[in-house]
């Protein structure tokens, strides 16, 4: 996937002629085109970008002062569109009990000393904001230590700080404690962690990671540039102590998860729930998430104050909150039948600053066993499916339509799909046997690291994807007899692709699966659109 993407860069911001990679769809002005102009159009992008601009100022982690700070701003913006005071525009935050106290960085740094005393700093931040703040992974202690460097976890003695290339898992720390590690530091990236334009930049990447409440040892991690400077340094002076100082605050307090609810007008006990969270701290994963669904709802809230669009038949609930456990919390409190899920994550990576470009990812399919042209994985891997996780839906064909349709209102859009990997929020869904897909972007090559900034940020291509998701969700919630026709061509367009290839393949077995899901997903198609009379 990183190639074919790295290959449509040129075109993408300039909105120059693209396309979709996948199954053909056919045209027609039933299903989400009857969304695209009216949602993209309400779509600010500017209010978009405030909202991201802000939660890229905070290292967010649940419940941390950063994430309240974020949801904040959310709930003001939904308020001041008339959530929680108009007819049939619903507001309501819920609170939970947090696992643990909420862990919050102050400030940090890492300093090598040479045998003479000379200090060279390899990374601080002490605000936040602050590029190198993830230097300290989420529940890292606070810590004041210095070491003599060592590079071999072998030679780790009583007062030595281990520097390594792997990444350390917490049994791993744990051991090296008991050894005498006074800190374990970690340059580890992410094998796709390389610039895609040929550079070097990816060496100043630090790496975003979670240690667990229970490592009591101090831990950091640093770029790949910093480790090689370290080498450099022992193998100049024979010996570099590292001076690592930390400081973090951990508070007690109740995790928040914001909904917002569009109350569906002839079928409101049923719904249709889009998620995107708020923890984690970079700006494409996922404040442009957050900020580009923020958006999305109160456009799509005063395109209805305004008649342009009409609220449809089921309801929409959005969500913000912590990842996974939002939806589930959702989900607990939830009485209505959930008829789809839409995991709302990494939206608006630009990219040629990133490589990254839109993605659906679908619910549990044949491709997800069975991968063959025009599917591929991308570098996150195949996810752990079985036959009986299949369960057909038209989530995904509707949502590739809608991927087509935005496309083509914008006059060329670079998007493709691949089969399902699972990592976000649709996966609580699904695990409930409720079809859920993923919009993101990758492969990002600043994914969970230090340069995973507001600068890798487009505002036009948050407004596509928001766009994306709101018009699927539209329809899915609003599916009607006159958008049959369309549904079910597409529908066959997918079917001779998919079955072509797996003949070509030599493969009748897969043929015959995914006749058997294109023909659940005609029957899931009928019933959906049944029965939908407007007032």
């Amino acid at each position: 996937m990183a190639g074919s993407a790295t290959g449509l860069l040129a075109n993408q911001e300039e909105g120059t002629a693209g396309g979709h990679v996948g199954p053909g769809i056919a045209p027609g002005p039933g299903g989400p085109a009857r969304f695209v102009e009216a949602v993209y159009k309400s779509f600010d992008k500017d209010s978009a970008m405030e909202t991201v601009a802000l939660a890229d100022r905070f290292y967010r982690a649940p419940g941390n002062l950063g994430y309240n700070a974020t949801l904040d701003r959310v709930r003001s913006r939904l308020e001041l569109a008339g959530f929680g005071e108009l007819d049939g525009f619903e507001l309501e935050e819920i609170e939970t009990e947090m696992r643990a106290p909420a862990w919050t960085p102050k400030s940090a740094s890492l300093e090598a000393v040479t045998p003479d005393g000379e200090t060279i700093r390899l990374h601080a931040f002490k605000a936040s904001g602050d590029m190198d703040r993830v230097m300290l992974p989420v529940n890292a202690p606070s810590a004041d230590v210095e070491g003599r460097v060592v590079f071999d976890e072998a030679e780790v003695r009583e007062g030595t700080i281990l520097v390594t290339d792997k990444s350390v898992r917490d049994r791993r720390i744990a051991q090296l404690a008991k050894q005498g590690a006074r800190a374990v530091i970690s340059s580890s990236i992410a094998s796709f962690t390389r610039d895609p334009s040929g550079g070097d930049e990816h060496l100043d990447a630090i790496q975003f990671r979670t240690v667990s409440r229970s490592v009591r040892l101090p831990v950091a991690q640093i770029s790949p540039r910093s480790h090689s400077k370290l080498e450099a340094l022992v193998g100049q002076h024979g010996e570099i102590r590292l001076h690592l100082r930390a400081e973090v605050e951990f508070t007690e307090g109740k995790l928040r998860t914001l909904v917002a609810r569009v109350v569906g007008t002839t079928r409101p006990d049923e719904v249709v729930v889009v998620a995107s969270h708020v923890q984690e701290p970079g700006a494409g994963d996922n404040a442009s998430g957050v900020g580009g669904l923020c958006a999305g709802v109160v456009g799509l809230a005063e395109a209805m104050k305004s008649g342009s669009i009409q609220r449809p038949a089921r309801t929409l609930d959005f969500i913000w909150g912590d990842e996974m456990r939002q939806s589930s919390i959702w989900l607990e409190q939830n009485e209505r039948q959930v008829t789809a899920a839409v995991s709302a994550d990494m939206l608006g990576q630009s990219a040629t600053r990133t490589g990254a470009i839109c993605l659906l990812e679908r619910e549990p399919d044949p491709g997800a066993l069975d991968t063959l042209p025009p599917d591929k994985h991308t570098p996150w891997g195949k996810g752990a499916v079985k036959e009986e996780d299949l369960r057909p839906s038209g989530l995904s064909l509707i949502a590739r339509m809608t991927l087509h349709d935005v496309g083509l209102h914008v006059a060329g859009w670079n998007t493709s799909e691949n089969p399902w990997e699972g990592g976000s929020d649709h996966d609580i869904f699904l695990d409930r046997g409720i079809p859920g897909i993923l919009i993101w972007h990758f492969t990002d090559f600043t994914y969970h690291t230090s340069l995973d900034r507001l600068d890798r940020i487009d505002a036009e291509e948050l407004r596509r994807s928001v766009t994306t998701i709101m018009a699927l969700g539209l329809t899915i919630a609003d599916l009607r007899q006159t958008d049959l026709k369309r549904l079910r061509t597409s529908n066959e367009l997918e079917r001779e692709l998919r079955v072509k290839a797996a003949l070509d393949a030599g493969r009748p077995d897969v043929a015959k699966r995914w006749r058997e899901w294109c023909h659940g997903v005609e029957q899931w198609l009928a019933a959906s659109c049944t029965d939908l009379e407007r007032d």
